[in-house]
């Protein structure tokens, strides 16, 4: 089951859920509205590597935000 970041667009709250492809449409834990945008979410993989410290991507530097890839949003 992935996990998705929502931002609800009638309370601006911003939040993670479980989503299974089955399951009921995903609403507000603040406000329960339905009404939410997916928000985009960095990921990371860790493939073939027997080193439990693997590099991750340096950040895009096309904004001042230093957190990572995606880390801005993308907005």
């Amino acid at each position: 089951m992935p996990i998705y970041e929502y931002q609800c667009t009638a309370c601006s709250k911003e939040f993670e859920m479980l989503v299974r492809s089955s399951g009921p449409r995903p609403e507000c834990p603040a406000c329960n509205s339905t009404e939410l945008r997916k928000k985009l979410s960095s990921f990371a993989a860790v493939m073939g590597s027997s080193s439990s410290q693997t590099a991750l991507p340096a950040a895009c530097q096309s904004c001042p935000n230093s957190g990572g890839p995606g880390a801005c949003g993308l907005n």
